[in-house]
């Protein structure tokens, strides 16, 4: 494991090379507002989601009319990445194409994930570029998972996410066999801008958003700690935990999981970017904490 630090005044923030993987976000005392990675839950701290979010049918994408295998979620989050940029507070990793990942998705790309912190605040940009001649389709996923409770004494059962907007929009669900989404789609949990958190959510495993109003959050309960979480890029957003764990994954996404049914090519999978030669599309994730 090569865990790399960089950290501010305020914050100590750890990344590991394996995935590019933000590890834990702590304060001066040592605090962490990230998850503990209780092996009896959950041993993952925030995967990078790519190319591919959450299941694809039969485990494969079709490209051209040949099938290449794939797993959930993708290859990223277990590749070793290179570090092109590091400095006290800032580390800048890159993962390229290979003979390895050609096996699985036939198209090159260059994937930056850039990671800075000053005070408070935790940025996270991930840049995908496409060196190749062809289009290049793609998701792409931040999947963090936050301490819950957060640090800083408020019950767990206090915290509540309070959306940017008001989110009335249906939400959908995982079949807990395939990893597919669900077709029909189920009431929002969301009354107004509020979700109050139970771990009763999740017992049909993740909440989907396919399409949803809000590109920030506030994360906490009243007289605790809190995160400002924003993700100007990405329109879709999960949340997930294994009922019981002490985490909350709150993961804004560009894509998901393929939907029940969907047997095509892959550029045509609903929620993908198309990137055409050339061109990079950037997401960006923004982590501000508030400590109690």
């Amino acid at each position: 494991m090569d865990l790399i630090t960089i950290a501010s005044d305020r914050l100590a923030v750890c990344v590991n090379q394996t995935g590019a993987e933000l590890w834990s976000i702590a304060d001066q005392a040592g605090r962490n507002y990230m998850t503990d990675a209780d092996p009896a839950f959950w041993t993952g701290h925030a995967p990078v989601l790519f190319p591919v979010i959450g299941s694809v049918a039969h485990d494969r994408i079709v490209v051209d009319g040949q099938a290449y295998p794939m797993a959930r979620h993708g290859f990223a989050r277990h590749a070793h990445f290179e570090i092109v940029e590091r400095g006290a507070d800032h580390v800048r990793f890159r993962l390229r194409d290979s003979d390895a990942t050609r096996t699985q998705y036939p198209f090159a790309f260059q994937l930056d994930m850039a990671f800075r912190v000053s005070g408070w605040h935790v940025e996270v940009k991930a840049h995908v570029t496409n060196p190749g001649d062809t289009d290049m389709p793609f998701s792409f996923g931040f999947h963090p998972a936050f301490a819950w409770p957060l640090p800083g004494g408020a019950d767990k059962s206090a915290h509540r996410l309070t959306f940017a907007q008001d989110e009335p929009e249906a939400i959908h669900r995982l079949d807990q066999t395939t990893g597919l989404l669900l077709p029909e789609p189920a009431a929002s949990p969301v009354v107004g801008r509020d979700l109050p958190l139970t771990s009763d959510l999740f017992d049909s495993d993740a909440i989907v958003w396919t399409d949803q109003r809000s590109r920030a959050l506030t994360y906490g309960a009243p007289g605790g700690a809190s995160l400002d979480i924003a993700f100007p890029d990405s329109p879709m957003l999960g949340l997930w935990q294994k009922p019981g764990a002490h985490y909350i994954c709150i993961e804004p996404w560009q894509g998901y999981a393929d939907p029940q049914g969907f047997d095509g090519e892959f550029a045509t999978k609903p929620g993908l970017v198309i990137l055409p030669p050339g061109d990079t599309h950037s997401l960006h994730l923004s982590i501000m904490v508030h400590p109690s």
